[in-house]
């Protein structure tokens, strides 16, 4: 029997899991964006799917735009296609947006000085190697940089408390103290100022896959992990719904005259955190950090005047729109740069996306009630069962899914 997936991969593998954040009826109409609806008492079980382990990507395609593509519309039949289908899915008035963000070798491999370590006893076997043994940080957002302060992950995460150094690369080329130790196990660390911090994480740090993909990074994970248009460096995750694009499916967009704007969010720990509650309603995310330039804000708000659709490419680009809407005055995405914490799950309408392009999610993931936010818990939990009997790869390296 396939071993199969029925919670989220964080609970069986504890670091960290990539929720690396489809029609209950055709989504609001115009006039209605910027309602938001509670509805009370949304279990985080009822997001749960069960998925053959064999289904989940290991490796990415070749051709980038050689990925399925379930295609769900609005009268919710599904189609399989291929990605390179998607262009010729989005209508001549679309604004398709897209999230630049760029990875950046966010995972560092060092050890700790032991300075806050209990001692341990000379009988105990492990003592020889107590003060040795590897400890892995995964970067999550960027505080400051005067000081170099970061919020991260930390693993072995009980043994490392606040006043422990931490040590990385070969001759310590960078090192770091622990100043502050977060509710959920995340700690803030400050770095020792070094000539040029983003140059040695290139050189001594490795690309953040998620847990999911149970092999180490290769070289190749540089540039594949990664979307040909990401511009901004800050992400600790791909946004993976991009990774598709190729510069022939991005040419057929433009030849169909399709408007295109960017926007930035980078992938933190909010994208990061499993859901721990039994109640969907009793979690709350943490910030993630996003801009929206000027041109991408009026290239927004002109669609919305116009009634015209707007194409999110992943779930981080949906949440920078709506985070942003969600702020503002007007109920419209303005420019500027901001946080992100907002969650959406059921009972929410979307002031701004009209449709979504997106990779498949976890069990009770953010991201997987995201989706189901705009097409329908039901109808998205029924996608995925076609997908797993159609045999769609999963997850960050695997196929993706079209809502409108």
């Amino acid at each position: 029997m396939p071993r199969m997936v029925t919670q989220p991969v964080g609970s069986y593998k504890p670091f960290y899991t990539q929720l690396h954040f489809c029609f209950a009826g055709p989504g609001p109409l115009p006039m209605d964006r910027g309602k938001k609806s509670i509805i009370s008492f949304v279990l985080v079980s009822d997001f749960n799917y069960s998925l053959p382990q064999e289904l989940i990507a290991q490796e990415p395609l070749t051709d980038r735009a050689a990925s399925r593509l379930l295609h769900l519309n609005r009268s919710a039949h599904l189609h399989d296609r291929q990605f390179r289908d998607f262009p010729d899915l989005l209508s001549p008035d679309d604004l398709v947006v897209f999230n630049n963000t760029r990875v950046f070798p966010a995972r560092l491999y060092g050890r700790r000085s032991g300075a806050k370590a209990q001692p341990v006893s000379a009988a105990n076997p492990g003592s020889r190697d107590f003060l040795r043994g590897t400890i892995e940080v995964l970067l999550t957002r960027e505080l400051s940089q005067e000081p170099n302060e970061w919020e991260c992950l930390v693993r072995p995460g009980r043994k490392i408390g606040v006043g422990e150094q931490l040590f990385f690369g070969e001759k310590d080329a960078l090192h770091a103290e622990v100043i502050f130790r977060g509710s959920f196990g995340e700690r803030r660390i400050r770095f020792l100022p070094v000539p040029d911090f983003f140059g040695t994480l290139e050189r001594i740090g490795h690309i953040p896959l998620p847990p999911y993909i149970a092999r180490e990074d290769q070289p190749a994970d540089r540039e594949r992990y990664q979307t040909i248009y990401a511009r901004a460096k800050g992400s600790a995750a791909a946004p993976t719904a991009g990774l598709h694009f190729t510069p022939q499916v991005l040419a057929r967009i433009k030849e169909r005259g399709i408007e295109t704007a960017q926007v930035t969010l980078h992938v933190g720990l909010g994208t990061f955190q499993p859901v721990r509650q039994e109640r969907v309603e009793d979690h709350k995310l943490h910030r993630e950090s996003y801009s929206i330039s000027a041109e991408a804000a009026a290239a927004v708000n002109r669609a919305l005047d116009a009634g015209r659709r707007i194409v999110a490419i992943g779930t981080t680009t949906a949440r920078t729109l709506e985070s942003s809407a969600e702020k503002s005055a007007i109920g419209r995405p303005q420019a500027g740069s901001a946080e992100a914490d907002i969650f959406i799950y059921p009972g929410y309408e979307f002031r701004v996306v009209g449709a979504l392009l997106t990779n498949f999610h976890l069990p009770q993931s953010t991201l997987l009630m995201l989706v189901s936010a705009l097409a329908g818990k039901e109808r998205v939990l029924e996608a995925y069962r076609h997908a797993v009997r159609q045999r769609y790869r999963f997850y960050s390296y695997g196929d993706c899914m079209f809502v409108e």
